[in-house]
């Protein structure tokens, strides 16, 4: 298997760093830009149950997604030595499904505290994870012969869009 030189590591320990640090702002960074006003009063309510349900959603998508992986799961984007491919459960809906449930979580915590800015952070957390993902598809082609086809019937992070 090629290797992946310089800091993001032989495994790609530098992307597990980055998501940390994606997650941190996400959670404990600024919500708000004080240019930007605040969501009107009447959308309080309706953003806060959305953004409930959303976290409920994403967070059980990437629970049963992390369980259906059993002993291949790792968050390094290269796969275990060990690892089998899955295709089945959450994976035949998406490709990243672990990814898929942490950005419905990411967007939903966005909307449960009102902040444009803890959304920008879901929005650049979502284009790591497909950069993050494309080194991943990578070396799982190199593993499993099969994945291409699977790239081909399966989208990558969002069911039926993407």
């Amino acid at each position: 298997m090629s290797g992946h030189s310089g800091w993001l590591g032989r495994r790609g320990e530098g992307y597990v760093a980055l998501q940390a640090v994606l997650l941190a702002l996400l959670l404990f960074g600024p919500r708000h830009l004080t240019a930007l006003p605040d969501w009107p009063a009447w959308s309080r309510w309706p953003a806060h149950l959305t953004g409930l349900a959303l976290m409920v959603a994403g967070l059980a998508l990437a629970l049963a997604s992390a369980f259906r992986l059993g002993r291949g799961l790792t968050p390094l984007p290269h796969p275990r030595d060990d690892c089998k491919l899955v295709t089945s459960g959450p994976y035949a809906l998406v490709r990243h499904p672990i990814y898929s449930g942490i950005l419905l979580a990411a967007f939903g915590w966005g909307c449960f505290v009102q902040g444009g800015l803890s959304l920008v952070w879901a929005f650049c957390l979502l284009i790591f994870f497909d950069i993050k993902s494309r080194r991943e598809e990578a070396w799982l082609t190199e593993r499993f012969p099969a994945y291409r086809a699977y790239q081909q019937r399966v989208r990558k992070l969002l069911p039926f869009i993407y």
